[in-house]
């Protein structure tokens, strides 16, 4: 292997290779996604769009681990995230990968940096330790005055931007992203685009998208459209 070539390896974050989903619907089987690749490459922006059913969350769902897939791998770290154990797909996910979805899933009883602070809690760090990086991502959004708030003291843009801190609170490789501006309204949608390019320039965390919108697709550097169960740049 050329040193370009392991340059090119190091820097594959998350890869799917020949990926097939197929769900069965009583004696019948519906095929989602058929023979899909994928690579994002560290400090990417990826947008995946398509239309209502195409399977652009059940993509996201195998990339994330979430789902396993009818044939095909998904690496993550190098690793077949289908042929480890339970237990080191969850830590492949915690170490390596931040989830943000539509609904920001936040638990209404903890305050913003206690809900920031649950994965590094997860993953066995201290107390201290926890609360101190979720302060400083916590900042980072523009939430420094909010972090005693909970979710219900919180606008909707700002309860996103906990969890947009609390994907990127474990300094993960890639952050996948599920319609994260889809309850926004416009203006607030645009904060939050503007946050993640931020993001994404100071910490090099890559993103793919799934989004019906045209202006946060726009804003990716790369948009890709799930058509007939395959992607097409």
């Amino acid at each position: 292997m050329t040193t370009s070539d392991q340059q090119a390896q190091v820097d594959i974050v998350l890869e799917c290779t020949q990926l097939e989903k197929t769900y069965a619907q009583g004696p019948q089987k519906v095929q989602v996604l058929r023979d899909l690749n994928l690579r994002v490459y560290a400090g990417e922006q990826i947008a995946i769009v398509g239309s209502s059913g195409s399977g652009k969350t059940t993509l996201l769902n195998l990339l994330g681990g979430l789902d396993l897939p009818t044939s095909g791998s998904v690496k993550v770290a190098g690793k077949d995230l289908a042929t480890v154990s339970e237990v080191e797909r969850g830590q492949l996910r915690n170490r390596y990968l931040g989830f943000v979805y539509q609904f920001h899933h936040l638990l209404g009883e903890f305050s913003a940096l206690e809900n920031v602070s649950m994965p590094l809690l997860i993953r066995g760090e201290s107390i201290a330790a926890a609360k101190s990086a979720s302060q400083h991502m916590l900042e980072k959004v523009g939430l420094k005055e909010r972090v005693e708030h909970k979710p219900s003291e919180l606008s909707g843009g700002e309860r996103q931007r906990v969890a947009i801190a609390r994907a990127l609170v474990t300094q993960p490789r890639c952050v996948l992203l599920d319609e994260p501006t889809g309850n926004l309204d416009r203006s607030t949608a645009l904060e939050i685009q503007a946050l993640m390019a931020d993001l994404n320039n100071t910490l090099q965390t890559s993103f793919v998208v799934v989004t019906h919108s045209e202006e946060l697709a726009g804003a990716m550097s790369r948009q890709l459209t799930i058509r007939d169960g395959c992607l097409v740049e």
